[in-house]
């Protein structure tokens, strides 16, 4: 059901300090919370992690303590080290089987809008209420053959089943506009000498 198993085992130890000790020894910080239950502070495989959340809201089955039923969780901060190829800490949202969580989910532009026209996109994300075990990984947005002046609204954005949005239909998604030309340099050029000429007498 969950993209990603991990094995998890709770800390006891806090701090900068500690965090340290822990990512050297090749283990994650994390913090699961949710449902009103307490902050549960892990360590996760830092290998496995990184990986696993290279993918946006990817579903973790996460067994903690070599507990008997492991327990499902979406990252909702992930702190990257800003130099490394490495995660410094992940904050861990406890879901259930069968709830929906408000995620946001990237809008991918496919096909080639008219000849001569340009697409400027407005809208990169989309936020949407999903099933916890079916969030969709992209949303997928045609552009295809659209004419400059056509525009594209949230309401245009077809959702798989069982996915709704949160944001207004009518929120503007992208619009199509004419591809800005330029003035040739020796016209320009000239254009700027006329007018210093006329500024001059």
């Amino acid at each position: 059901m969950a993209d990603n198993k991990l094995s998890a085992t709770t800390r006891t130890e806090f701090g900068k300090g500690a965090a340290r000790r822990l990512r050297r020894a090749g283990s994650t910080p994390a913090v699961l919370y949710g449902h009103g239950t307490d902050p549960v502070h892990l360590a996760l495989p830092a290998r496995e992690t990184f990986l696993a959340l290279r993918t946006a809201n990817v579903l973790l089955e996460i067994t903690v303590d070599d507990a008997k039923k492991p327990v499902l969780a979406l990252p909702k901060q992930v702190h990257r080290d800003p130099i490394l190829p490495a995660i410094e800490h992940v904050d861990l949202l406890l879901v259930k089987a069968g709830e929906k969580v408000e995620v946001e989910v990237a809008l991918v532009l496919e096909g080639e809008a008219a000849r001569g026209a340009l697409v400027n996109h407005d809208l990169t994300a989309l936020s949407v209420l999903a099933p916890a075990t079916d969030i969709p990984t992209e949303l997928t947005v045609s552009v295809e053959g659209l004419e400059i002046g056509q525009h594209l609204t949230v309401a245009d954005i077809k959702l798989p089943e069982g996915v709704e949005t949160t944001v207004d239909g009518e929120t503007l998604v992208l619009s199509i506009v004419p591809v800005p030309t330029e003035e040739p340099a020796d016209e320009a050029a000239e254009g700027e000498a006329d007018e210093a000429a006329e500024a001059a007498e």
